[in-house]
């Protein structure tokens, strides 16, 4: 479940965004651009979907772990532990998330 200090950072670092929409699902919040989904937050930590072009960057900064559903790792999704995001870093993970979810069409 999804606790304040977690989705509070989020929603403020989404703010700006135009067509953000957000859905209850996987066990949290996930955020959806234009119909397609950007990432989510979880108790925690937060998820990313950076798609598998852009996974191993990801991956290689800090903080960064695959995404793991029932033993099966989720190509193109990381998680990221929310208390190593500053506002900073939030908005760097969003950016690279917007990368991959602005190059999908609209739903």
């Amino acid at each position: 479940m999804v606790d304040d200090a977690t989705l509070i950072p989020m929603h403020a670092a989404l703010a700006s965004v135009s067509g953000v929409t957000e859905k209850r699902m996987m066990g949290g919040v996930c955020f959806l651009v234009n119909g397609n989904m950007l990432g989510g937050a979880d108790k925690g930590r937060y998820m990313f979907r950076v798609g598998k072009d852009q996974e191993a960057e990801a991956l290689a900064r800090p903080g960064a772990n695959p995404m793991i559903q029932g033993g099966r790792k989720l190509g193109g999704f990381v998680w990221v532990d929310a208390d190593g995001c500053d506002a900073q870093t939030l908005a760097d993970w969003i950016a690279l998330a917007l990368r991959f979810a602005g190059s999908l069409p609209p739903k």
